[in-house]
């Protein structure tokens, strides 16, 4: 995710969301890439075709590697993003825009924080999701995430509480393993499906 995203990933936030971030929160997260990392989903066009774009100076993840690079024009249909700290992953937002859910797009997002986490050398990966939401819970879940605690009217629209989840150790290399299997097989799929493309089907050879 660049500045110049920022009114567009705001748009489809309202879209996601009922309680969306004002462009000044993102703004500020992109102002410490060090510390801060936040992605773009792109949908080419014509077609459902999609790919990861990353911000900046980021390393390149595996995961964006299955994609080839878009015309930024492309519209952004998902965004995700995650601060570090002390070894700490915590993701702050995952969205898709709604008439693409339950095509994978969202776990892909969430697979490439979790390599992020892991290539940044974060011990552990966290976050907050409603309580209602179960669908969530259980892609969190498949990744090896439980449940830790709740954080009481942690949603201020509607004072919903929220599951605090955590991974399992970053360092654990047969977690990791796991976690690239899963990478492995979701790649797969929506390659199947023509949902994405790999960088070697298009001339731009860029990494």
């Amino acid at each position: 995710m660049e500045p110049e995203d920022v009114h567009e990933v705001s748009q489809l936030d309202h879209r996601c969301f009922t309680n969306p971030w004002p462009q000044s929160a993102y703004r500020r997260e992109l102002a410490n890439p060090e510390g801060n990392f936040y992605i773009v989903l792109r949908q080419r066009l014509p077609g459902a075709q999609a790919r990861a774009a990353e911000a900046g100076d980021n390393p390149i993840s595996r995961v964006s590697r299955w994609f080839w690079a878009e015309d930024e024009q492309d519209p952004i249909v998902g965004y995700a993003g995650m601060w570090i700290r002390a070894g700490e992953a915590h993701v702050t937002t995952i969205g898709v825009a709604p008439e693409l859910r339950g095509r994978g797009f969202g776990e892909l997002l969430f697979v490439s924080l979790f390599e992020e986490s892991i290539a940044r050398g974060a011990d552990w990966l966290t976050l907050e999701v409603r309580v209602s939401n179960t669908q969530a819970q259980r892609l969190y879940e498949k990744y090896g995430m439980s449940k830790y605690g709740v954080r009481r009217r942690y949603y201020s629209d509607n004072g919903e509480d929220a599951d605090i989840m955590w991974s399992q150790s970053l360092s654990d290399p047969q977690y990791v393993e796991q976690v690239e299997a899963m990478r492995d097989r979701l790649a797969d799929r929506l390659l199947e499906q023509g949902l994405i493309r790999p960088r070697g089907d298009h001339a731009d050879s860029r990494n």
